[in-house]
């Protein structure tokens, strides 16, 4: 197969494009505009490989899209381009409207021509995912999950943004037949993870005898997904998975933020002690985010029974991998991190 995957210089788009090259025969066509989520670096252990073909294009450039798909003439679409920072959707909710509504619309009218011109096998075996998350689905109180069935109530311009593609995506399966199918997952956590979101600010910030920022009294929950359990998900969902159906992707690891932070510094405390005292005396509460959600969970039940999917890693295993992929790659974060985010809070121009 071909397979063309949007946002793949991203975190989880990286981790997809990594694995498609070195555990699979298939050919990855990454299309990326290279944002500042957005990093080569992160594709260098594939960016040799004769079956990696990479291609800067913006999403929102129907010209140009349209173009990659004539060209490369892909077998199926893995679409995951997005801004997905809620912080920064917060402070300029612009770019979250024309990246994740327009441009998942400009790929959708595409694609749809495309597909409309195959024919035979081609045709039949062609696969659009849309890859979105469980924030569409709004805030959880103590109990529940969401399932496939939940009701959208997203409440930052984010989630809203995604509930938005989510709908397009669905719409196109229903009025003009394109072989869609959804995914939403929960927190994903792992190596090359853009050093604005929770997990990796704060290890820098720990490394960094920085203040460690805590939102609220640390107790709003999430469940977190090693991102390459995601990606093979993803994969699953893509190969097997039916056309206008939906899949939650979860890890199976609710924890609260303060349990997360308290994680990462006990495992700081082993593999790079401090001189003097303990990480965890770096934390410090600060005010909570606009509209923060207190509670997500996915139930993956769907996933799990209809295609054999189960998480590799729990937290404890994923977490340990994580702080080690840091701690060994501090040029990395420097290098992505240079001129376009120094380790500030974002969200707070309410």
């Amino acid at each position: 197969m071909k397979v063309l995957v949007t946002g793949g210089a991203g975190f989880i788009g990286s981790a997809l494009v990594r694995y498609l090259i070195q555990h699979s025969e298939h050919t990855v066509v990454n299309v990326d505009a290279l944002t500042y989520a957005g990093h080569l670096e992160s594709l260098s252990e594939v960016s040799d490989s004769e079956r990696y073909i990479f291609e800067k294009v913006d999403i929102r450039d129907e010209v140009a899209v349209n173009a990659v798909f004539n060209t490369h003439r892909p077998d199926a679409v893995m679409h995951l381009a997005a801004e997905s920072h809620v912080d920064r959707s917060i402070d300029n909710s612009s770019d979250f409207i024309t990246t994740n509504v327009v441009g998942t619309h400009c790929l959708l009218k595409v694609a749809q021509v495309y597909f409309s011109n195959l024919s035979g096998v081609a045709k039949e075996n062609f696969r659009f995912l849309h890859v979105s998350t469980d924030e569409v689905f709004g805030s959880l109180g103590t109990t529940g999950f969401f399932t496939e069935e939940t009701p959208y109530h997203p409440r930052s311009p984010y989630s809203s943004s995604k509930a938005s593609s989510d709908h397009l995506a669905r719409a196109w399966y229903y009025t003009y037949g394109l072989p869609v199918v959804v995914s939403n997952c929960s927190n994903n956590y792992g190596p090359y993870q853009f050093p604005e979101k929770l997990i990796p600010v704060v290890i820098l910030k720990s490394l960094g005898e920085e203040s460690i920022p805590v939102y609220g009294q640390g107790d709003n929950i999430r469940d977190w997904l090693f991102v390459n359990d995601h990606v093979k998900a993803l994969w699953k969902i893509l190969c097997e998975g039916r056309p206008g159906e939906t899949y939650n992707i979860g890890g199976n690891n609710e924890k609260t933020n303060l349990e997360v932070v308290l994680s990462i510094c006990a495992i700081l405390d082993e593999l790079r002690p401090k001189p003097e005292g303990i990480f965890s005396d770096q934390i410090s509460f600060v005010k909570d985010r606009p509209g923060h959600d207190f509670r997500y969970a996915i139930d993956s039940a769907k996933l799990q029974n209809e295609l054999n999917w189960n998480p590799d890693e729990t937290f404890e295993s994923g977490i340990r991998k994580t702080v080690e992929w840091y701690l060994s790659n501090e040029d990395w974060c420097q290098a992505v991190s240079q001129g376009s985010y120094d380790l500030q809070r974002l969200g707070q121009k309410v």
